[in-house]
Protein backbone atom coordinates (compact mmCIF):
# COMPACT_ATOMS: atom_id res chain seq x y z
CA UNK A 1 0.00 0.00 0.00
CA UNK A 2 2.39 2.65 1.10
CA UNK A 3 6.74 1.98 0.17
CA UNK A 4 8.76 5.02 1.58
CA UNK A 5 12.78 4.93 0.83
CA UNK A 6 14.96 7.76 2.09
CA UNK A 7 12.33 10.06 2.60
CA UNK A 8 13.89 13.19 3.99
CA UNK A 9 12.33 16.83 4.34
CA UNK A 10 13.69 20.20 5.74
CA UNK A 11 11.00 23.00 6.28
CA UNK A 12 11.97 26.61 4.64
CA UNK A 13 14.43 28.80 7.03
CA UNK A 14 15.55 25.82 8.58
CA UNK A 15 18.62 23.93 8.32
CA UNK A 16 17.80 20.79 10.66
CA UNK A 17 15.37 17.72 8.42
CA UNK A 18 12.67 17.51 10.16
CA UNK A 19 12.52 13.35 8.76
CA UNK A 20 16.05 11.80 7.57
CA UNK A 21 15.77 9.24 5.78
CA UNK A 22 12.93 7.14 6.68
CA UNK A 23 12.48 3.75 5.14
CA UNK A 24 9.48 1.75 5.66
CA UNK A 25 6.48 -0.01 4.04
CA UNK A 26 2.71 -0.57 4.74
CA UNK A 27 0.91 -3.37 3.77
CA UNK A 28 -2.90 -3.51 2.82
CA UNK A 29 -5.50 -3.85 5.64
CA UNK A 30 -2.50 -3.24 7.90
CA UNK A 31 -3.05 -0.49 11.14
CA UNK A 32 0.73 1.10 11.42
CA UNK A 33 1.71 2.78 14.08
CA UNK A 34 4.14 6.05 13.53
CA UNK A 35 4.83 6.23 17.48
CA UNK A 36 7.38 9.45 18.70
CA UNK A 37 7.17 12.42 21.00
CA UNK A 38 5.97 15.33 20.03
CA UNK A 39 8.04 16.97 17.19
CA UNK A 40 9.75 13.74 16.26
CA UNK A 41 8.36 13.95 12.88
CA UNK A 42 5.10 11.76 12.93
CA UNK A 43 3.02 14.66 11.80
CA UNK A 44 5.27 15.92 9.12
CA UNK A 45 5.81 12.40 7.45
CA UNK A 46 1.94 11.93 7.26
CA UNK A 47 1.09 15.19 5.86
CA UNK A 48 4.48 14.27 3.57
CA UNK A 49 1.83 11.43 2.53
CA UNK A 50 -1.34 12.75 1.96
CA UNK A 51 0.32 15.29 -0.20
CA UNK A 52 -0.03 18.72 2.14
CA UNK A 53 3.59 18.97 2.15
CA UNK A 54 5.60 18.63 -1.12
CA UNK A 55 9.42 19.31 -1.98
CA UNK A 56 10.48 15.86 -0.12
CA UNK A 57 13.43 13.87 -1.19
CA UNK A 58 13.41 9.97 -1.59
CA UNK A 59 10.77 8.02 -2.88
CA UNK A 60 7.46 7.31 -1.83
CA UNK A 61 4.86 4.85 -3.71
CA UNK A 62 1.48 4.80 -2.84
CA UNK A 63 -0.93 1.92 -4.70
CA UNK A 64 2.08 1.13 -6.67
CA UNK A 65 2.18 4.88 -7.84
CA UNK A 66 4.50 7.59 -7.16
CA UNK A 67 3.43 10.05 -5.24
CA UNK A 68 4.52 12.70 -7.10
CA UNK A 69 2.63 11.69 -10.05
CA UNK A 70 -0.87 11.29 -8.31
CA UNK A 71 -3.39 13.78 -9.23
CA UNK A 72 -6.54 15.01 -7.30
CA UNK A 73 -7.57 11.49 -7.93
CA UNK A 74 -5.71 11.02 -5.34
CA UNK A 75 -7.76 12.50 -2.96
CA UNK A 76 -10.88 10.11 -3.84
CA UNK A 77 -8.89 7.28 -2.21
CA UNK A 78 -7.82 8.56 1.01
CA UNK A 79 -9.14 9.93 4.22
CA UNK A 80 -7.57 12.21 6.78
CA UNK A 81 -8.53 13.24 10.49
CA UNK A 82 -6.40 15.60 11.98
CA UNK A 83 -5.10 16.26 15.21
CA UNK A 84 -6.66 19.87 15.07
CA UNK A 85 -9.72 19.94 13.83
CA UNK A 86 -10.55 22.15 11.12
CA UNK A 87 -14.31 22.33 10.24
CA UNK A 88 -16.71 25.25 9.29
CA UNK A 89 -17.29 26.27 13.09
CA UNK A 90 -20.59 28.45 11.83
CA UNK A 91 -22.14 25.69 10.08
CA UNK A 92 -23.52 22.18 11.63
CA UNK A 93 -22.15 18.80 11.72
CA UNK A 94 -24.82 17.62 9.01
CA UNK A 95 -23.57 20.63 6.83
CA UNK A 96 -20.17 20.27 7.04
CA UNK A 97 -20.29 16.53 6.11
CA UNK A 98 -22.37 17.19 3.06
CA UNK A 99 -20.40 20.06 2.16
CA UNK A 100 -17.07 17.84 2.13
CA UNK A 101 -19.09 15.02 0.70
CA UNK A 102 -20.01 17.47 -2.60
CA UNK A 103 -16.11 18.02 -2.91
CA UNK A 104 -15.69 13.92 -4.70
CA UNK A 105 -16.52 12.59 -7.70
CA UNK A 106 -17.23 9.01 -6.27
CA UNK A 107 -19.93 7.78 -4.11
CA UNK A 108 -19.94 9.08 -0.77
CA UNK A 109 -21.96 8.23 2.65
CA UNK A 110 -24.69 10.04 4.29
CA UNK A 111 -23.73 11.98 6.97
CA UNK A 112 -26.34 10.49 9.41
CA UNK A 113 -24.93 7.15 8.96
CA UNK A 114 -21.19 9.02 9.42
CA UNK A 115 -22.09 10.83 12.83
CA UNK A 116 -23.71 7.64 13.81
CA UNK A 117 -21.06 5.61 14.10
CA UNK A 118 -18.86 8.49 15.90
CA UNK A 119 -21.48 9.27 18.39
CA UNK A 120 -22.74 12.60 17.51
CA UNK A 121 -25.99 12.07 15.45
CA UNK A 122 -27.79 13.39 18.15
CA UNK A 123 -26.08 16.77 18.10
CA UNK A 124 -26.05 16.79 13.79
CA UNK A 125 -27.69 20.13 13.79
CA UNK A 126 -25.42 21.90 16.53
CA UNK A 127 -23.50 24.29 15.17
CA UNK A 128 -19.82 23.08 15.66
CA UNK A 129 -18.59 26.12 17.55
CA UNK A 130 -20.70 24.57 20.22
CA UNK A 131 -19.29 21.47 20.05
CA UNK A 132 -16.41 20.33 22.95
CA UNK A 133 -12.96 19.44 21.54
CA UNK A 134 -13.66 16.03 21.59
CA UNK A 135 -16.57 16.65 19.54
CA UNK A 136 -15.07 18.31 16.83
CA UNK A 137 -12.11 15.45 17.20
CA UNK A 138 -14.93 12.92 16.56
CA UNK A 139 -16.54 15.04 13.53
CA UNK A 140 -12.94 15.00 12.24
CA UNK A 141 -13.31 11.36 12.51
CA UNK A 142 -16.01 10.79 10.40
CA UNK A 143 -15.61 13.15 7.56
CA UNK A 144 -12.11 10.84 7.35
CA UNK A 145 -14.86 8.53 6.07
CA UNK A 146 -17.06 10.49 3.52
CA UNK A 147 -15.53 8.81 0.80
CA UNK A 148 -15.02 5.42 1.62
CA UNK A 149 -11.19 5.63 0.95
CA UNK A 150 -8.92 2.76 0.64
CA UNK A 151 -6.51 4.58 3.00
CA UNK A 152 -7.35 6.29 6.03
CA UNK A 153 -4.41 8.78 7.81
CA UNK A 154 -5.29 9.18 11.31
CA UNK A 155 -2.73 11.80 13.76
CA UNK A 156 -4.22 11.54 17.47
CA UNK A 157 -7.75 10.36 16.65
CA UNK A 158 -8.60 9.49 20.60
CA UNK A 159 -7.06 12.85 21.81
CA UNK A 160 -9.32 14.66 23.96
CA UNK A 161 -11.95 12.14 24.20
CA UNK A 162 -13.22 10.64 27.46
CA UNK A 163 -12.56 6.55 27.79
CA UNK A 164 -16.41 5.83 26.34
CA UNK A 165 -15.69 7.99 23.18
CA UNK A 166 -12.38 6.67 23.24
CA UNK A 167 -13.43 3.41 22.85
CA UNK A 168 -15.94 4.18 20.04
CA UNK A 169 -13.23 5.59 18.09
CA UNK A 170 -10.96 2.79 18.56
CA UNK A 171 -13.56 0.06 17.89
CA UNK A 172 -14.52 2.50 14.61
CA UNK A 173 -10.85 1.92 13.30
CA UNK A 174 -10.84 -1.84 14.03
CA UNK A 175 -13.87 -2.07 11.78
CA UNK A 176 -12.30 0.11 9.22
CA UNK A 177 -9.25 -3.08 9.34
CA UNK A 178 -11.89 -5.76 9.20
CA UNK A 179 -12.90 -4.72 5.90
CA UNK A 180 -10.05 -4.40 4.62
CA UNK A 181 -8.75 -0.35 5.03
CA UNK A 182 -5.46 0.26 5.64
CA UNK A 183 -4.66 2.83 8.85
CA UNK A 184 -2.09 4.76 8.89
CA UNK A 185 -1.82 5.95 12.83
CA UNK A 186 -0.10 8.48 14.66
CA UNK A 187 0.25 8.55 18.23
CA UNK A 188 2.11 9.06 21.33
CA UNK A 189 -0.20 6.86 23.63
CA UNK A 190 1.23 3.68 23.32
CA UNK A 191 -2.02 2.11 24.66
CA UNK A 192 -3.93 3.13 21.42
CA UNK A 193 -0.96 1.74 19.61
CA UNK A 194 -0.53 -1.47 21.46
CA UNK A 195 -4.09 -2.34 21.46
CA UNK A 196 -4.69 -1.29 17.84
CA UNK A 197 -1.64 -1.76 15.41
CA UNK A 198 -0.50 -4.23 13.80
CA UNK A 199 2.94 -2.86 13.54
CA UNK A 200 4.53 -0.08 15.14
CA UNK A 201 7.53 2.19 14.26
CA UNK A 202 9.51 4.68 16.74
CA UNK A 203 10.22 7.75 15.19
CA UNK A 204 12.68 10.15 17.42
CA UNK A 205 14.16 13.59 15.98
CA UNK A 206 13.26 12.72 12.69
CA UNK A 207 14.42 9.24 12.65
CA UNK A 208 13.03 5.34 12.93
CA UNK A 209 14.75 3.63 15.69
CA UNK A 210 12.23 0.33 15.65
CA UNK A 211 9.58 -1.42 13.76
CA UNK A 212 7.97 -4.47 14.90
CA UNK A 213 4.66 -5.79 16.05
CA UNK A 214 3.90 -5.10 19.89
CA UNK A 215 3.84 -8.73 20.40
CA UNK A 216 7.60 -9.09 19.23
CA UNK A 217 8.70 -6.31 20.77
CA UNK A 218 7.41 -7.31 24.22
CA UNK A 219 8.62 -10.60 23.58
CA UNK A 220 11.88 -9.28 22.85
CA UNK A 221 12.26 -6.69 25.44
CA UNK A 222 10.50 -8.24 28.31
CA UNK A 223 11.33 -10.60 31.38
CA UNK A 224 10.43 -14.30 30.91
CA UNK A 225 9.43 -14.06 35.19
CA UNK A 226 6.31 -14.13 36.51
CA UNK A 227 5.36 -12.14 39.51
CA UNK A 228 3.54 -13.36 42.63
CA UNK A 229 1.84 -11.30 44.94
CA UNK A 230 0.82 -13.26 47.95
CA UNK A 231 -0.63 -12.85 51.62
CA UNK A 232 2.44 -13.61 54.51
CA UNK A 233 1.64 -12.70 57.76
CA UNK A 234 -1.04 -9.78 57.34
CA UNK A 235 1.53 -8.03 54.34
CA UNK A 236 1.61 -8.34 50.88
CA UNK A 237 4.84 -9.54 49.91
CA UNK A 238 5.62 -10.15 46.31
CA UNK A 239 8.16 -12.20 44.40
CA UNK A 240 9.64 -13.34 40.74
CA UNK A 241 9.85 -16.50 39.48
CA UNK A 242 11.38 -17.62 35.87
CA UNK A 243 9.33 -18.68 33.64
CA UNK A 244 11.43 -21.62 32.57
CA UNK A 245 11.05 -24.71 34.57
CA UNK A 246 7.74 -22.98 36.37
CA UNK A 247 6.05 -26.28 36.51
CA UNK A 248 8.81 -27.81 38.84
CA UNK A 249 9.41 -24.84 40.88
CA UNK A 250 8.83 -26.19 44.60
CA UNK A 251 8.36 -22.83 45.75
CA UNK A 252 6.42 -21.73 43.15
CA UNK A 253 4.58 -24.59 43.82
CA UNK A 254 4.07 -24.49 47.13
CA UNK A 255 2.99 -20.54 47.18
CA UNK A 256 0.47 -21.74 44.60
CA UNK A 257 -1.27 -24.93 47.20
CA UNK A 258 -1.04 -22.63 50.07
CA UNK A 259 -3.48 -20.59 48.79
CA UNK A 260 -2.18 -16.85 49.55
CA UNK A 261 -1.89 -16.04 46.73
CA UNK A 262 -3.31 -12.31 45.47
CA UNK A 263 -2.36 -11.84 41.69
CA UNK A 264 -0.02 -13.75 38.92
CA UNK A 265 1.27 -11.63 36.70
CA UNK A 266 4.15 -12.23 33.58
CA UNK A 267 6.98 -9.38 33.67
CA UNK A 268 5.60 -8.33 29.97
CA UNK A 269 7.61 -4.92 28.84
CA UNK A 270 4.94 -2.13 27.97
CA UNK A 271 5.43 -0.63 24.96
CA UNK A 272 6.53 2.88 26.70
CA UNK A 273 9.10 1.12 28.75
CA UNK A 274 10.34 -0.62 25.02
CA UNK A 275 10.20 2.83 23.84
CA UNK A 276 12.61 4.28 26.39
CA UNK A 277 14.76 1.74 26.73
CA UNK A 278 15.34 1.71 22.16
CA UNK A 279 15.25 5.36 22.27
CA UNK A 280 16.48 6.72 25.58
CA UNK A 281 13.90 9.61 25.23
CA UNK A 282 10.11 9.61 27.09
CA UNK A 283 6.74 10.11 25.07
CA UNK A 284 6.16 13.71 26.30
Amino acid sequence: MIRVENLSFTYAGTNEPAVKGLNFAIEPGEIFGFLGPSGAGKSTTQKILFRLLQGFQGSVQIFDRDLREWGYEYFEQVGVSFEMPNHYTKLTARENLRYFGALYQGAVAKPEELLEMVGLLDDADMLVSQYSKGMKNRLSVARSLVNNPKLLFMDEPTAGLDPLNARKIKDLIKAQKDVGKTVFLTTHDMTIADELCDRVGFIVDGQLNLIDSPRELKLRYGKADVRVEFGLNGRNEQRDFALAGLAENAEFLNLLRGGSVRTLHTQEATLENIFIQVTGRRLE
